[in-house]
């Protein structure tokens, strides 16, 4: 197919935009990686730019090490993958019923406009504060993972996308005699996989860069999910939540250390996302668009 001049140059401007985009994204991480393999005197030096300076793995054998490191990474782990499975559990179990006409479930909008009431007006913060300690949830797991539980904002795109696969799927099923449990996990949920995808990863992401909620409601930071943990070294500067000695201080340089923390803490995320990328946009427009 011939392109017009006016075609070329719009495909030329926009392949430089995304890939100044994409440079501008990418190179602080190459940045810090190559941060955390320099030495310590390079770092201190600023000498540092996109390749490591007098390579040396010492800021790995440390972080890996170390064992609130470690903690704090099992912590961040644990409240991912249990916040995740929790929340896009609920998220199937109010989609679907909400999905359905008003003469199929009577009292649909009530429910839908009561879970829109709680995205556009919050409690606030000490309010949240006493549920969550008068309930017993402080210092457990539970307290990051049920105050979030569900997002309005991805139910809402779930049950968008529920409403577009076919009725008649359904009607068979139920001519079968398949339980509305059974047609939701056996029809619904493979058949919406991009969409759950795409909202999954929504959902680990906000997990795992979650740190306020840590701060809030753990008392003991062995018990703080990693975000909170290097928010507490790398912002506060609370270099004894690493376990170090003050000659290991000396001895290595506080930099290189943030440095292959945050590194670290960026790859499960940066390991999970090409196994869901395939999903991402699909998921997106058909989650977000009802015929």
């Amino acid at each position: 197919m011939h392109k017009s001049v006016p075609h070329k140059i719009f495909t030329y401007v926009n392949n430089t935009f995304l890939a100044v985009l994409a440079a501008v994204c990418v190179l602080p991480l190459i940045h810090v990686f190559a941060l955390s393999l320099s030495s310590s005197a390079a770092a201190t030096g600023n000498l540092v730019t996109f390749w490591p300076v007098q390579l040396t793995f010492e800021a790995y054998t440390e972080t890996l090490g170390n064992g609130n490191f470690m903690h704090a990474l099992l912590n961040g782990v644990k409240r991912t993958a249990l916040g995740t499975v929790v929340s896009m559990l609920l998220m199937l179990l109010a989609a679907y019923p909400l999905s359905k006409e008003e003469h199929k479930f009577r009292g649909r909008s009530v429910y839908a406009w009561f879970f829109v009431f709680t995205m556009l007006f919050h409690a606030g913060l000490i309010p949240t504060y006493l549920v969550v300690k008068g309930t017993g949830l402080m210092n457990t797991v539970w307290a990051l993972v049920i105050p979030g539980a569900v997002s309005v904002w991805n139910l809402i795109l779930l049950l968008n996308f529920f409403r577009t696969i076919p009725k008649e799927l359904e009607e068979a099923a139920l001519m079968d005699g398949a339980g509305h449990l059974r047609i939701l996990f056996q029809i619904y949920l493979p058949v919406s996989m991009p969409s759950i995808a795409t909202l999954s990863l929504f959902t680990m992401v906000t997990h795992w860069n979650a740190w306020f909620d840590g701060m809030l409601y753990m008392s003991n930071s062995q018990d703080y999910p990693l975000s909170t943990f290097l928010r507490s070294i790398i912002v506060s500067e609370n270099f004894a939540a690493l376990g170090l000695t003050e000659d290991e201080i000396k001895n290595i340089s506080p930099r290189t250390v943030k440095a292959s923390q945050i590194f670290i803490g960026a790859l499960p995320i940066l390991a999970v996302y090409p196994f869901l990328q395939k999903y991402f946009v699909k998921g997106v427009i058909l989650g977000s668009v009802k015929e």
